[in-house]
């Protein structure tokens, strides 16, 4: 790949503290699942090395980890629930703060995106008993999507209580905060699809039935370990996962009133997930949310330097997510700063179980 001219004085690499978090620039590590954690979802060495190597970004958002046994949703995906991944995640904190850097745990409930065969033979779990088309990867190769147990409001409940355990453990563990997971078609994103929640109890029905539980969840882990060192993703109209949202006017009306009701506790950021995240509906739920907002223009297309700049140089968001472009460049910043070329994804290794694609991208100044 060629090399592009250097960007001199842009606002991409300005420092912005969101809440109680100081970041050196404003390129995030989007959470990008990696599977390389085991059958024990213990973050290991090379877990610790892959983060360490991309500590120059402002912020890493650690790949999605489980709260509770049964909200595994795919096979070798680290958990945050036992004190060994705990520990492990503590080594992975430790290694980035040495090279400088921020990082924090996003905490993923898989709902009903997952299998026996991949949770360990436990429950599957949703807002309501409707199964997700197609199939899932698990330890026994590719299987139909199973139909979930709906949630009773006891287990509910429970599920907030799983969230706020696993933030404190993430916090007692040295990571700087925690990112709770409300976007893709997750537990907490099927509650606020109208096609995956088909409840008439309180937390199903109209947008602010739907949006409760995602409410209850980002309010006691605020409470638990800080406003300031707690994120929220949202990923609006993502229709992935058969999450549909297909109806603006309803996205509105669920995405306005869980960020009404989120806006007074002064979180640390808002991450939003869209395809247009300059577009009216991105900048509308920006306004209501009244803080830090990280960008992301989502799965579809790669996260380019001029992209993210513009986004930070026109105001649209306070800093941007970056995927692909960050897994082949550990050194992301350092190249997009001085315009040099960019590593090639090598696209067949993502979802490997090794250091081939994933902790041997080679750096500018190699050694």
């Amino acid at each position: 790949m060629s090399a592009v001219s250097p960007v001199s004085g842009n606002a991409l690499f300005d420092p912005v503290s969101l809440g109680d978090i100081d970041l050196a620039n404003r390129v995030v590590m989007a959470p990008l699942t990696r599977m390389r954690s085991g059958a024990d979802g213990i973050p290991g060495a090379l877990v610790v090395e892959h983060y360490r190597q991309r500590a120059g970004v402002g912020l890493i958002v650690a790949e999605g980890t489980y709260p509770s046994f049964e909200s595994q949703a795919f096979v070798g995906q680290p958990g945050i629930v036992t004190d060994a991944q705990a520990e492990g995640w503590r080594r992975v904190a430790g290694a980035v703060h040495a090279e400088g850097g921020r990082i924090v745990l996003q905490v993923m409930h898989g709902g009903r995106v997952t299998h026996p065969d991949v949770n360990g033979g436990r429950r599957v779990v949703a807002p309501s008993a409707i199964a997700i088309e197609g199939e899932i990867h698990t330890e026994k190769g590719k299987q139909p999507y199973p139909v979930p147990e709906a949630l009773t409001v006891k287990e509910a409940q429970e599920v907030v209580d799983d969230f706020v355990a696993a933030a404190r453990r993430a916090i007692d563990a040295g990571l700087d905060g925690v990112e709770v997971h409300g976007a893709n078609g997750y537990l907490l994103h099927e509650f606020l699809s109208p096609a995956a929640n088909r409840r008439t109890d309180e937390y199903g029905g109209s947008p602010e039935n739907r949006a409760r539980l995602l409410v209850e969840v980002v309010t006691a882990v605020a409470e638990a370990v800080g406003a300031g060192r707690v994120g929220l993703r949202l990923s609006p109209e993502h229709n992935i996962q058969d999450a549909l949202e297909t109806d603006r006017d309803d996205v509105l009306a669920t995405y306005g009133h869980l960020l009404d009701r989120l806006r007074p506790l002064g979180l640390a950021y808002l991450s939003v997930l869209h395809k247009e995240p300059a577009g009216e509906l991105v900048q509308e739920l920006r306004r209501r949310f009244g803080g830090k907002v990280i960008a992301n223009s989502g799965f579809s297309s790669v996260t380019t330097r001029e992209e993210a700049a513009d986004l930070i140089g026109a105001t649209h968001a306070d800093a941007v997510a970056v995927g692909r472009a960050v897994i082949a460049n550990p050194d992301l910043v350092e190249r997009w700063r001085g315009g040099h070329a960019e590593n090639e994804l090598r696209a067949e290794l993502l979802y490997a179980s090794g250091a081939e694609g994933y902790t041997d991208y080679p750096a500018l100044r190699a050694g």
